[in-house]
């Protein structure tokens, strides 16, 4: 996006302005028209300048409240810097390569392999180089104040700060609503010897200036699956390290088959059924990782093994909590265990649905609950209305963005049986649809839809396939529309196109 951006927490396009951002620039940003008097009041106060921060910030001045964002890292957050933005940047080209080469004709006219500096290049230009200038244009456009900091909860309606700039502290007050988005980090596993390798976290691997030869990775969820696909694409061997039997444990089986399956073709040593247990390293020497195997060897070695929340310095004991928590929410993501119903916590932080775009979901949602509450309104969190983010609890829509993508909305089957509910899964090879055998010679993909049989509802849908993450709005709002499979089987594919495939499942079901 360019520095007129209206959306908040993505970056998207290159909008530095060439300059270091701590030159030069304002402790804050201040709304039109504050004075002196009230500079450190404010109906909302935000902790956490990320996605979430900066969604839940607008929201709640868009409703007529005014609002002060606290960050002491980049404004935009994690998605923007070192999660999803530059991640997938370093996936797109060795995908689109690939996608050329699966179709005859493109196939002959593609040559050489991909052009490393290149493709770093364009990732740095999807983080603005890790400049911020235009988010804080885009914060100062939207009404929002933004100061600069670290900030910790004092007790009710207040946050002290203490400014990035080392001048002295700020008391923050609200007259409504704090609400935390400080996201989560990386968790470090237990494993004698690893802190002191200097490990890569998620932030190292997707920010990294060169390809390391050889690359271990810890944990074969989806973060570990992208940057073994990422980094084996630049040049890297790369060793996928999984203590589960297979990779991408938490969905359905074969989604982690086929990645498994493609990422060892593409020479990538996956491992299942292994632990690590031990890492070495002396000086500037090779991370040395004992399994219960043998040792592997690496350069580099990333911890992808899941996350933390990021509230070991916010304060939370001074409102009854324990430090270093996930904050439990109701559905407006109002903190439950607070009396007063003055603090929400949106995003990773409250351990609902830990994906940019949901924390995103829960931030409108919580910006208008408190706007709502601020107005005097009733706003309670009732299912699918403005003040409940409802989708939480069993419509979560993610893509893995390995090659192929592995698309999910819903429950897998096993997860519906466990709630109780009478399932049919059907299942479905999308090669043999004929958008599918069009868009690439030899397309292999797999989909399974999970039908709640009471209702005749879907409850679950899971594709795996070439950049099939494009198709999965489709059955995401067909598990929060529960549209009936009578009434669905009237939602006619384009021919040919891949969402051929929703007829052929509903073929399979027995339509």
């Amino acid at each position: 996006m360019s520095e007129e951006t209206t959306e908040p927490g993505e970056t998207g396009k290159p909008n530095a302005t060439g300059q270091p951002n701590a030159t030069g620039k304002p402790n804050e940003t201040g709304q039109p028209g504050q004075t002196a008097a009230d500079q450190n009041v404010y109906d909302v106060i935000v902790i956490g300048g990320g996605a979430v921060g900066e969604n839940l910030a607008q929201r709640v001045v868009k409703r007529g409240l005014s609002a002060i964002l606290v960050e002491s890292e980049l404004l935009g957050g994690e998605c923007s810097y070192w999660a999803c933005m530059p991640s997938k940047a370093l996936l797109r080209s060795g995908e689109a390569l690939r996608a050329a080469r699966a179709v005859p004709g493109a196939a002959e006219a593609v040559n050489g392999q991909l052009d490393v500096p290149a493709v770093l290049a364009r990732r740095d230009a999807f983080t603005s180089h890790w400049d911020d200038s235009g988010q804080i244009e885009w914060a100062k456009n939207a009404g929002i104040t933004v100061l600069r900091g670290s900030a910790r909860l004092d007790g009710t309606k207040r946050v002290v700060v203490q400014p990035t700039d080392e001048s002295s502290p700020r008391v923050l007050e609200a007259r409504h609503a704090v609400g935390v988005c400080v996201g989560s980090k990386a968790a470090m596993p237990p494993i004698p010897g690893l802190r002191e390798a200097r490990p890569w976290t998620s932030r190292d691997a997707t920010s990294a200036k060169e390809a390391p030869k050889r690359l271990a990775i810890l944990g074969g969820g989806v973060v570990g699956c992208e940057l073994a696909q990422a980094w084996s694409d630049l040049g890297s061997h790369v060793t996928l390290l999984e203590m589960a039997d297979r990779l991408l444990p938490a969905l359905e089986a074969f989604a982690g088959e086929h990645v498994a399956k493609s990422l060892r073709a593409a020479g990538v040593e996956v491992r299942t059924s292994t632990a690590v247990r031990s890492v070495a390293r002396e000086n500037d020497g090779p991370a040395i990782l004992s399994t219960d195997a043998d040792d592997v060897s690496a350069d580099a070695f990333l911890v992808a093994t899941g996350r933390e929340p990021n509230t070991a310095a916010v304060g939370l004991e001074t409102v009854g909590l324990e430090p270093g928590s996930w904050l439990d929410v109701d559905d407006s993501c109002r903190v439950t265990a607070v009396e007063g119903g003055w603090l929400y916590a949106a995003g990773d932080v409250n351990h609902r649905a830990l994906f940019t775009h949901m924390g995103k979901y829960q931030a409108r949602t919580c910006g208008d609950a408190i706007a709502a509450r601020a107005h005097g309104e009733h706003a309670a969190p009732v299912a699918w209305s403005p003040y409940a983010a409802t989708a939480d609890h069993g419509a979560v829509p993610a893509v893995v963005f390995t090659d192929p993508q592995v698309a999910t909305v819903g429950l897998t089957e096993e997860q519906a049986r466990d709630t109780g509910v009478v399932v049919q899964a059907v299942e479905y090879d999308v090669g043999n649809v004929a958008g599918a055998a069009l868009r690439a010679d030899g397309y292999t993909g797999h989909v399974k839809i999970v039908v709640d049989q009471e209702r005749l509802v879907i409850v679950g849908f899971t594709a795996v396939g070439p950049e099939i993450g494009e198709l999965l709005h489709a059955a995401t709002v067909a598990v929060v529309g529960e549209v009936p499979l009578p009434r669905l089987w009237h939602a006619v594919p384009a021919y040919p196109t891949v969402n051929e495939l929703w007829l052929r499942l509903l073929e399979t079901y027995g339509m």
